[in-house]
């Protein structure tokens, strides 16, 4: 076993233990490797997750083990790791990893961390997300075209609205798009303006995308999660490593180039170049803020109402039955 390394990361020192512990058998990649990778894009990562609690998702024997996500600030970690306080939808209250520094990026990845998971508030005001997310999930028989697809009639939608949306590789075959929004809403309003959003793009794609939050509804579309703006319910941020055999990263594009990216070639050997070569394309995310009073009154205008939250929540105002739509017609005639 080789011995750890301890490397000096601005003020800090990270010890780096087992550094030749391989993460990512099918392509040879170590935790080593991983740890520079985090280095190497610290900068841009860090205008991600600076101050916002966050969750990491930790791999402590590589891809081919088992994963969990570490959602509350491990025990003995160093004191210049940083916390902040969150509640969970049960009311219950944990202090969360708060990153504020290039050594913490260096510290999780040592304990096996590949994504950091975001949430999309700042520590001095945990109740009130900044930050708008669309996940667009491939449904089986679709893939990542279709989600660019759908991703191409998102921005519309927001380009209508006066918004301006950033998209990223998932990692995986995926879309993802944040838009910076006045903290001026709660997580119920932010939800709500995202199914209002996901709505629109439905209606006007509508064998393309679908808001069905049950399964057996979706058919071979691209879902619009709109339960990933619920509160404690998160996304891989930009530049995070995935778990995925290939080490794929989760990539920020231009929307332009969204459409002529194959998302495998975005991987944690490729991806330092790719930054140098081509620079952060969310370097303005945080350069104008956008309200969501239209969205918001959009969804008070449909008659649908509200949509189920996921089965980890408590029963929430105005909220449908938690009853998947076959099981219920069977209620129904039995």
């Amino acid at each position: 076993m080789a011995q750890a390394l301890e490397l000096t990361v601005g003020e800090r020192v990270v010890r780096v233990s087992n550094p030749d512990k391989v993460y990512f058998p099918e392509r040879g990649i170590t935790k080593r490797q991983v740890v520079e990778y985090y280095l190497a894009v610290a900068e841009p990562l860090l205008a991600v997750l600076r101050d916002r609690p966050t969750t990491v998702t930790r791999f402590v024997d590589g891809v081919a083990g088992e994963a969990f996500y570490q959602k509350r600030v491990p025990k003995g970690a160093p004191e210049w790791v940083r916390v902040v306080g969150v509640r969970f939808p049960s009311g219950r209250p944990a202090e969360q990893v708060r990153p504020t520094e290039a050594a913490v990026l260096a510290w999780a990845a040592n304990l096996g961390t590949l994504d950091f998971h975001p949430w999309p508030v700042r520590a001095d005001d945990t109740d009130h997300p900044d930050e708008l997310r669309v996940d667009l999930d491939p449904q089986p028989g679709t893939g990542f075209r279709e989600a660019v697809e759908a991703a191409g009639v998102l921005r519309e939608v927001l380009g209508e609205l006066g918004m301006t949306g950033y998209p990223k590789t998932s990692g995986g075959r995926g879309v993802h798009v944040a838009v910076r929004i006045r903290p001026e809403w709660d997580f119920v309003d932010v939800r709500h303006a995202v199914i209002a959003l996901g709505r629109e793009v439905e209606r006007r794609a509508p064998d393309l995308a679908t808001t069905s939050w049950w399964k057996e509804e979706r058919g071979r579309k691209v879902f619009l999660d709109f339960n990933q703006a619920a509160r404690d319910r998160t996304i891989a941020s930009a530049w995070s490593v995935r778990g995925t055999p290939g080490a794929t990263v989760s990539t920020p594009v231009t929307w332009e180039s969204l459409g002529e990216v194959d998302p495998v070639a975005f991987d944690v050997r490729t991806v330092p170049d790719y930054l140098r070569d081509v620079g952060d394309p969310h370097a303005g995310l945080d350069g104008e803020a956008f309200g969501i009073e239209e969205l918001l009154g959009w969804y008070a205008d449909d008659p649908r109402g509200e949509m189920p939250y996921p089965p980890d929540y408590p029963k929430m105002p105005g909220e449908p039955p938690r009853v998947q739509p076959s099981k219920a017609r069977k209620a129904e005639q039995g």
